[in-house]
């Protein structure tokens, strides 16, 4: 999700595929698991999951803490068709919203926690600066912000194996990825603590989990 809406798995006759695929390579259920765990959403909290995709994190959350009001944004027209969809199935309640990463349509200091879950690797590097800016903006002084996404390999075979995500991604908008670079952009864009959380293992490459304060 960007300027640019970018289908779910870079193409659209691919998007019915997103799910199915995601389970199988991410080890989904276990890191949105601690993806989550690390979020603590409290009842209360507002919360934005950025480039939402097909609304699975959205259900998630809202299953994990009902009191909580969650929105999803994301650029992509047809996979908030089945994330629309698939939240009428679970019986959940939650905003669905369209729009762009790197200029959200939100007002400033909205938000107690900010979600991004295997997007930023989709963005150009000034797409990731812009979007991680935006995303300091609305989050209120004091909220916090969660990024699961590709990391640094552990070694040459999580090396070797994320070339089948850098094929079908592009390997321009996966560099920061590849080099660890996310950190450090997040910290540029005004977070502080800002850290690797956790770093897993999967049959296409590492997957790391970042945190950033608001201040």
């Amino acid at each position: 999700m960007s300027a640019r809406p970018i289908p779910a798995l870079g193409y659209s006759w691919l998007t019915s595929l997103y799910d199915p695929v995601v389970r199988w390579t991410t080890r989904e259920r276990t890191f949105k698991s601690k993806f989550l765990a690390q979020a603590a959403v409290s009842p209360g909290h507002r919360v934005l999951d950025i480039g939402c995709g097909t609304g699975t994190l959205v259900i998630e959350l809202k299953q994990r803490c009902p009191q909580a009001t969650v929105t999803g944004l994301d650029a992509d027209a047809d996979v908030l068709t089945i994330a629309a969809r698939k939240l009428r199935a679970a019986g959940v309640e939650a905003t669905l919203d369209i729009g762009r990463c790197d200029h959200l349509p939100y007002e400033d200091a909205t938000f107690d926690r900010a979600l991004s879950s295997l997007m930023l690797h989709h963005l150009t590097r000034a797409e990731k600066q812009r979007t991680l800016t935006e995303l300091f903006r609305v989050l209120r002084p004091g909220g916090h912000l969660y990024i699961a996404d590709w990391g640094r390999a552990h070694d040459i075979f999580m090396r070797g194996a994320f070339l089948v995500v850098q094929l079908l991604d592009g390997f321009k908008t996966t560099s920061d990825n590849v080099q660890g670079a996310l950190p450090a952009l997040i910290a540029a864009a005004g977070f502080q603590g800002v850290r690797e959380t956790e770093r897993m293992r999967t049959p296409v490459g590492t997957l790391s989990l970042y945190r950033g304060d608001r201040p």
